[in-house]
């Protein structure tokens, strides 16, 4: 292709050969000059009049985007539908969580009012109407705020219930010789040595020499001993003022200080100290007054002392004429 330029008094020309490849390439070029142009032309006429509300071109904007913010919106409220839905459940669980809580609580007699358990409780009804954003947000932190709240409730309980189950652990209801019947019980009986009325302040298990004596309860042993009227002793201290008394062993397996657990042996079966034949003579006592062993090994523990045991009490200094 040939193109000749002159000036505008022909005075000069200047002839341009330019081949077919060179064409194309000017044409694309001036084409991407336009498109430049148009795009710099709806940048500043078509967008600035959107922006700034020009009348025909924001009716037009609206028209073109129409459908697309339709569409964004729809798909925005189908999620917020879900979420809302999904809320709800939520809400109705930690409704469920929190009847849970308060039941529990009151078995391990905790007054969930006094922990303050129950407020904030509320939030935006959920179904009731479509949830805005701010409202789904407002919902969340009331959910969070709630769940923080069950959960230092149920920190407390497990606390309280731990608590309750190692106390239960303290208290002596484990049979201290599993396999034996129980001969003598507490109270006034007729001394086997004396042949006067004398307090039994324990229980008698007879057994053969040999059968192993278990610890009531988990505790501590505070004496180890052989003693005239009791022969190889053992007691146990569990705290609170209550001790175990084990006595007439034949052997001990235990030393003072050790700490001992629920239905450990400690010693076996003997005839040592003050005894007619083998057994094991087992006391309970709570701040230093006798307790019917019975009472907890039934699981009936009652620390309360009746007047035979302020008796027992007051006769314990006697000694001889009060086992076995």
């Amino acid at each position: 292709m040939h193109l000749i330029i002159t000036d505008a008094w022909l005075a000069k020309s200047r002839a341009v050969h330019l081949s077919g490849l060179q064409l194309v390439t000017a044409f694309l070029v001036g084409a991407l000059i336009v498109m430049l142009l148009a795009l710099s032309l709806y940048h500043w006429v078509f967008l600035k009049g959107a922006r700034e509300g020009w009348p025909v071109v924001g009716t037009l904007v609206k028209l073109v985007t129409k459908d697309e913010f339709d569409q964004r919106e729809r798909f925005l409220r189908e999620n917020l539908d879900v979420m809302a839905r999904r809320m709800g459940e939520m809400q109705a669980k930690l409704t469920q969580l929190e009847s849970l809580g308060t039941r529990v609580a009151s078995l391990a007699g905790i007054n969930p009012a006094e922990l303050q358990a129950q407020a904030g409780s509320g939030g935006v009804q959920i179904g009731a109407h479509a949830l805005t954003l701010s409202e789904i947000q407002l919902t969340l932190d009331e959910l969070e705020h709630v769940t923080h709240q069950r959960t230092d409730l149920l920190t407390i309980i497990e606390s309280r219930l731990f608590d309750r189950k190692m106390k239960s652990l303290m208290i002596p209801t484990q049979k201290p010789v599993a396999l034996a019947e129980l001969g003598s019980a507490f109270g006034w009986r007729i001394d086997p040595f004396s042949g006067r009325s004398a307090l039994h302040t324990g229980l008698d298990f007879p057994a053969t020499v040999g059968t192993p004596i278990l610890a009531a309860a988990g505790g501590v042993v505070v004496v180890q001993e052989f003693h005239a009227e009791y022969g190889n002793m053992t007691e146990i201290d569990h705290g609170n003022g209550l001790v175990t008394r084990y006595a007439h062993a034949s052997k001990t397996f235990v030393k003072v200080g050790d700490l001992i657990k629920r239905g450990q042996k400690i010693a076996e079966v003997g005839t040592t100290g003050r005894s007619t034949g083998s057994h094991l003579h087992f006391e309970v006592m709570v701040n230093g007054v006798f307790q019917d062993p019975q009472k907890f090994l039934s699981g009936r523990p009652n620390p309360q002392s009746s007047q035979l045991a302020q008796t027992a009490k007051s006769a314990s200094t006697t000694g001889a004429n009060q086992v076995h």
